[in-house]
């Protein structure tokens, strides 16, 4: 079973889940030099060290997708590993938000946010683990059906 779409799907879930590691998002002055700001924001990155609670939801997310993979015999057990993996990826995005939302204030008022690729990566994530499970749940219904025909 290891040539089946949902072992692709699983294997972008955690590459995407692992790039979580880049840059989010940067705050620029409007004179164009970085600024700094307070809190998560104090190197004027938003990144995944920025906050251990990130970096540990980025790594079980990984995980999770890893050791789904080769759950492949047990088709119910990869469901739920790819159903951690969709809630850790919306954790990390609404976290994200809220800690955002948070020392986003604290910025000046003419500073720009440039999103980078680790904004896009938990919603990557989201759609793969979608489409990893879509597959499991057809792959079981496939051989439930064949094993009523024996």
């Amino acid at each position: 079973m290891w040539q089946r779409i949902q072992t692709v799907f699983l294997l972008f879930a955690a590459v995407v889940l692992g790039l979580l590691f880049l840059p989010v998002m940067s705050f620029f002055s409007v004179s164009g030099a970085q600024q700094a700001g307070v809190g998560m924001l104090a190197d004027g990155k938003l990144n995944i060290n920025d906050h251990i609670t990130f970096q540990i939801l980025a790594v079980l997310g990984v995980i999770a997708s890893l050791v789904a993979i080769f759950m492949f015999k047990n088709r119910s057990l990869q469901i739920t590993l790819s159903r951690l993996t969709l809630v850790i990826s919306i954790l990390i995005m609404i976290l994200s938000g809220v800690f955002f939302y948070l020392d986003y204030q604290s910025l000046q008022a003419n500073s720009l946010v440039s999103g980078e690729f680790g904004l896009a990566s938990p919603i990557f994530g989201i759609i793969f683990s979608v489409l990893a499970m879509r597959s499991i749940k057809k792959d079981d219904n496939l051989v439930k059906s064949s094993d009523r025909l024996r």
